[in-house]
């Protein structure tokens, strides 16, 4: 076979073999070729069945696209302010909560006058009689000079009123565990409602979210603890001892009529005014609290060891005012013996309703009466009170009288040349 080659093929043939043929071009022929140029190719990346096309779905695609980012844009722009919202807020509640113990000064001044509007960060004083007219100041509560006392449920400071006249302040260190307000304010109210001259008067209130105070009664002449057992102090006799108990069981006969357990009897809770008589304090505080948890009770009175009733250990036995009384049968024995209610020796531990009983059934109590009595005293009055003592620290509440009973029985023990008339 012979392989021509196509251009020297078509030069070669005469050019009367091509005539006719319109469609042809060429130097065969004379006639020139149209340039031809190539269409180019257009591929639309979002159509895979057409080139350079659209379909009908290819609009609608792109609002979808875009209705879909628009969403995502605002939700994150809601997530961002929403971040920013609750930081700025985190650092205005903390700022407030670093001014709370100047929370005092800042929202009543420095006459200690009323906040004259509604705004709860103002403070709200409230005085059941009287007018709160503060020589020093509120800044002078934070003042630890004026600091005369503290115990489980907070400190307390002496303040005095334009008038002359002292009044003491707790600074309750309990503001995590306080009820609401509405809750606070009903109790502290019932309890300003109290009035006996054998209790701690309260005279009113302040709050603020962080920092509550509680205003009572000035009593000057210290603690019952402190006449009994700091060695600096005079000897009380038997009869300032026997007034003193009877006083106490006067002034918690009162409060239990008024369906008040005081929860923290002891020693440092009993005031000794100018004129020797007893005056109670501290009465229904833990009312205060959500809730009468044992568990947050005994570690707010742990200074009470000795005082406290059995029951407060045991979750199901009910506090009623029986465990008011077993504090009373052990503050009798303090004040009659002058011993604590509980004494660490070297290798022992003392306590002292154990050592009074024992002693009684081995006839032998009067030689746990104070010594620094000299044995002057009458034996008629110091054995049956002591006595007495130690049926209201029985093991059993249910043993133990009532305080309208105590009453009663100490004013039959009370010699009659020595009676005194009660005053309630």
């Amino acid at each position: 076979m012979v392989n021509y080659h196509l251009g020297v093929f078509f030069n070669t043939i005469p050019t009367s073999s091509v005539l006719g043929n319109p469609s042809l071009c060429g130097s065969v022929v004379n006639r020139s070729c149209p340039a031809v140029h190539p269409k180019p190719i257009v591929l639309n990346p979002n159509s895979s069945d057409s080139i350079g096309g659209s379909s009908p779905n290819h609009h609608r695609k792109k609002i979808v696209l875009s209705i879909s980012a628009i969403i995502a844009i605002g939700a994150a722009a809601f997530i961002v302010i929403g971040v920013v919202a609750i930081t700025v807020l985190n650092i205005h509640v903390r700022s407030s909560m670093s001014r709370a113990p100047a929370a005092l000064t800042l929202s009543v001044g420095e006459d200690f006058s009323c906040s004259p509007n509604n705004d709860p960060n103002y403070g709200k004083l409230v005085m059941f009689s009287g007018d709160a007219d503060f020589v020093a100041g509120a800044h002078a509560l934070l003042n630890k000079d004026c600091e005369i006392g503290r115990g489980g449920f907070g400190v307390v400071y002496r303040t005095i009123l334009r008038d002359g006249r002292s009044v003491a302040i707790k600074k309750l260190t309990v503001s995590s565990l306080i009820k609401s307000q509405d809750e606070f304010e009903r109790e502290v109210k019932r309890l300003g409602k109290i009035r006996h001259h054998n209790l701690v008067a309260l005279e009113g209130y302040y709050w603020t979210p962080p920092l509550q105070l509680l205003i009572y009664e000035f009593v000057s002449n210290d603690s019952l603890y402190k006449h009994l057992h700091e060695p600096d102090r005079s000897c009380p006799s038997w009869r300032q001892r026997f007034n003193i108990i009877l006083g106490m069981a006067k002034g918690l006969a009162y409060l239990h009529r008024m369906n008040v357990i005081h929860y923290n009897l002891k020693s440092t809770n009993v005031l000794i005014d100018c004129s020797g008589e007893p005056k109670v304090g501290d009465f229904g505080l833990a009312r205060l609290l959500p809730t009468l948890d044992r568990c947050v009770l005994s570690s707010k009175i742990q200074s009470a060891l000795g005082y406290m009733a059995p029951e407060f250990a045991c979750k199901t036995v009910k506090i009623t005012e029986k465990s008011d009384v077993y504090g009373f049968g052990v503050l009798v024995l303090e004040v009659i013996t002058g011993k604590k209610p509980v004494e660490y020796m070297e290798d022992d531990v003392v306590v002292l309703c154990e050592m009074v009983r024992e002693a009684l059934e081995d006839g032998k109590v009067e030689e746990c009466v104070d010594g620094r009595l000299r044995s002057n005293f009458p034996t008629e009055e110091v054995i049956p009170v002591i006595k007495l003592g130690l049926i209201c620290a029985s093991q059993v509440p249910s043993n133990r009288p009532d305080m309208e009973e105590v009453v009663n029985i100490l004013e039959l023990i009370q010699c009659p040349s020595e009676g005194q008339e009660e005053v309630e």
